[in-house]
């Protein structure tokens, strides 16, 4: 493709037709024309997509097509598979509960279920809960606490991950308190834990903070629990 023409694409935003009009089949002027806008737009929802997992922050590449599915995982009665893995509960401005022993799969699940969000075109943000905590207090400190809510606010998905391995201060769960409150009704958040929400005392010291903070977690939530030992632990028997 001439220079002239590379211009032109790129003054019309086609950002990959100059690398793939000679790849496609030519059998009619309109199917040409149809099937090299169809790679236009694939190739950018691709591109997009990889934006959005880097954007989110992901801890590690796993995904669902790596996810082992067993008897370990107890779903609610009305809730497949099929039908979390659709991911319409983001649509529903719903969350999801992961709660279960240390190891048994909520963080490689609820990092699966939001790459496919993004592959999907959702803005998703993924935080371990303890960075969180500190993120927010450190912007309260430095005055930017508002920019960040706002910034946070703006996701479609928010993943908490390891919600009660360390505990926090009272202002740090005041301010982790305040932003699920926020996202009530509004976001949908995937949390994990490895506490029981009856043990949710152990790391908000603050008895009505904890029984406000679950209850609006759990209302309009899908609620997971995780049993079985841990598969890292199986995973390093049995190299023993």
């Amino acid at each position: 493709m001439s220079e002239e023409l590379r211009k032109k694409c790129k003054s019309l935003r086609l950002a990959y037709i100059a690398d793939i009009y000679n790849d496609v089949p030519f059998e009619s002027p309109e199917q040409y024309l149809n099937t090299l806008f169809q790679e236009e737009f694939r190739l950018r929802d691709q591109a997009k997509a990889q934006r959005l997992i880097k954007k989110a922050r992901f801890l590690d590449r796993k995904t669902l097509a790596t996810y082992q599915w067993n008897d370990q995982i107890r779903f609610p009665s009305y809730l497949t598979k099929e039908e979390l893995t659709s991911l319409r509960f983001i649509e529903d401005q719903q969350n999801v509960v992961l709660i279960g022993s240390p190891g048994t799969g909520k963080t490689h699940l609820a990092t699966g279920l939001g790459r496919k969000a993004c592959e999907l075109g959702y803005d998703v943000r993924f935080y371990r809960v303890s960075h969180l905590v500190e993120e927010l207090e450190m912007a309260l400190k430095q005055n930017r606490l508002g920019a960040l809510r706002k910034r946070i606010l703006k996701f479609d998905l928010i993943i908490l991950d390891e919600m009660g391995y360390l505990p926090f201060s009272k202002e740090g769960a005041e301010l982790l308190f305040q932003l699920i409150s926020e996202c009530y009704e509004q976001k949908s958040l995937i949390l994990s834990s490895n506490l029981e929400f009856s043990q949710w005392n152990r790391i908000f010291t603050d008895t009505r903070l904890t029984a406000a903070l679950v209850d609006r977690l759990i209302h309009h939530a899908h609620i997971l629990s995780f049993h079985g030992q841990s598969f890292r632990l199986t995973n390093a028997l049995s190299k023993s």
